[in-house]
Parts: C-alpha cells; sequence; structure tokens
C-alpha cells in the first residue's frame, strides 16, 4: 500500500484536517492510562504530509512535556484527533500522532490491513509487547 490522503475531522466536524498517510508502515496501540482511556489507535504522520483545515482554535490541549500545542481535544465534542510530537530521545524524529478512529475515509479492510506494533505504556517499558493485547 501506498502513501493515501485522507481526510480527518471531530464528530462536529469544527476541527478538519488533512494527512498523507502510509498504511502498510504500521499503527500503534499503547496500553498506558491516557491511551488506555482515550482508546487511541494512533499512526504516524511526517510533519510535512499532515495539514490542518480548520478549527485549531476549537481545539483544548493535553498538557504534556513532549506533546506541542498543536493537536488535541475538539472543545465541542470531545473527540482527540492529532498530536505534533517534538524530536526527543526517545523517538527517530518529529511526528504528527493520527488517531486512526478520526480519519473520515479510511475504509475499514485498509485499517484491519495495517500492522500494529503494541506498547507497554502502562509498565512503563514502551519498547516491549504487553501480555495482553487482546483489549488494545
Amino acid at each position: 500500500m501506498a502513501k493515501q490522503t485522507y481526510r480527518g475531522s471531530c464528530q462536529c466536524k469544527r476541527v478538519q484536517f488533512e494527512a498523507d498517510i502510509d498504511l502498510s508502515l504500521g499503527t500503534g496501540k499503547c496500553n498506558c492510562t491516557i491511551c488506555w482511556k482515550h482508546r487511541w489507535w494512533s499512526v504516524r504522520v511526517a510533519p510535512g504530509d499532515f495539514r490542518s483545515l480548520s478549527g485549531e482554535g476549537e481545539l483544548v490541549h493535553l498538557p504534556s512535556p513532549i506533546l506541542r500545542q498543536n493537536g488535541g481535544s475538539c472543545r465541542h465534542c470531545g473527540v482527540r484527533m492529532y498530536f505534533q510530537i517534538d524530536k526527543a530521545d526517545w523517538n527517530d524524529g518529529a511526528y504528527v500522532s493520527v488517531n486512526v478512529a478520526s480519519l473520515d475515509n479510511l475504509a475499514t479492510a485498509d485499517l484491519l490491513a495495517a500492522p500494529v506494533t503494541y506498547m507497554d505504556g502502562r509498565a512503563d517499558n514502551w519498547w516491549t509487547v504487553p501480555t495482553e493485547t487482546r483489549h488494545l
């Protein structure tokens, strides 16, 4: 599968974006409490392949030392769509983490075919698969 352009939005459509994504490069699911409680299923997008189309001012930001103030939850419907992640010691460069559930034109078959990497954030052992992943 090659890069495809996906459009994404929150439920109320106040926040909209577009991203060029190659799902064959994989997606990620983590069991840390933030990802677990928000049911976050992510795909990494290069910063140059992500475009905010509308509603940046409608976002409520999550305070975090690793997240820029671009991305967050829609202040009206609460959907979390994306976060920009800065280059850090623990990653291989800046990227945008997009919640695949916010992609409006993502075919179910394409999502099911995408590889998934599981991370054990709950045990602060990010590079290891948790012992149980069925709930993720």
